[in-house]
């Protein structure tokens, strides 16, 4: 089975502190608490969710999109509380070149406890089990931290992509990084040979 036909049925994904799902309707709240706070969206190529009316368009767009086999996003929930804190998942996928372009965004009480690192190794994981070749993402240039949880998920910087997104309104340049394929599966025999080692 290829990536797009597993994305026809979304899997859930779980990692040790998080549970990854598909994003349902009783969502919008938790959503909305994050996604109407200017300095979560500040980054961010959409706009700061002015009413819950704004964050159920959001879901049905996602909704619209698990229907049709062409949403792999799915919602972040912490296992220690069950809350849901964030959505994760993958644009501009390409089944002729075989790539797709990550995207995040989290809750603020959650930053800078490695989450999205951990939430993006799992997506890098799906996407390369199930056959992509190349996984990128890009973050404005005025957010360091954001390029240093892809550098963590073993992304790779690229190079500087000038005025990329409209950011807010404006147009902003952005950091290009990527994982191939090849770099996936030489990290995972890499880890597996340091297992062993340790375990010997």
């Amino acid at each position: 089975m290829d990536f797009f036909e597993t994305v026809e049925n979304l899997p859930p994904l779980e990692t040790k502190r998080l549970i990854l799902r598909k994003v349902r309707p009783t969502d919008a709240e938790a959503i909305f608490f994050y996604a109407s706070r200017p300095e979560v969206t500040a980054n961010l190529t959409w706009r700061t969710h002015r009413s819950l009316e704004d964050t159920y368009l959001f879901i049905q767009g996602l909704q619209y999109g698990y229907a049709e086999g062409t949403a792999a996003d799915w919602g972040i929930v912490s296992k220690e509380d069950g809350r849901f804190i964030g959505t994760i998942g993958m644009a501009h996928v390409s089944r002729l070149h075989g790539y797709g372009e990550v995207g995040y965004v989290l809750h603020p009480d959650y930053w800078g406890r490695g989450i999205v690192t951990e939430a993006l190794r799992a997506v890098i994981d799906f996407a390369f089990t199930y056959g992509l070749n190349r996984v990128e993402a890009v973050h404005v240039v005025e957010n360091p931290a954001s390029g240093r949880v892809m550098e963590k998920a073993g992304m790779k910087y690229e190079g500087l992509l000038r005025k990329r997104y409209s950011i807010q309104g404006e147009y902003r340049d952005m950091k290009m990084y990527a994982i191939l394929r090849e770099d996936w599966k030489r990290a995972k025999t890499d880890q597996r040979g340091k297992q062993d080692n340790a375990g010997a």
